[in-house]
């Protein structure tokens, strides 16, 4: 598993509780599982393809955006 891309400039403590929250997701089913446990849930807003075999998920948590970079 990657480690947490800081993109959004999050202070220290924000992206350790981002990296803890993460640290399970290991495929896309665990992703969306874990979005789908949430009240309201965490729904993946939306698929971009990269090419025939890597895709970007994206979904919405708190005020940031999830981006899962899979193959």
């Amino acid at each position: 598993m990657r480690a947490v891309e800081n993109r959004a400039a999050l202070a220290p403590d924000a992206l350790a509780e981002l990296e803890r929250v993460t640290a399970r997701h290991a495929s896309l089913e665990q992703v969306a599982r874990w979005g789908a446990a949430h009240v309201p849930p965490l729904v993946i807003a939306d698929v971009i393809t990269q090419d025939e075999y890597t895709h970007d998920v994206v979904l919405p948590f708190r005020a940031l955006w999830l981006v899962y970079d899979t193959t």
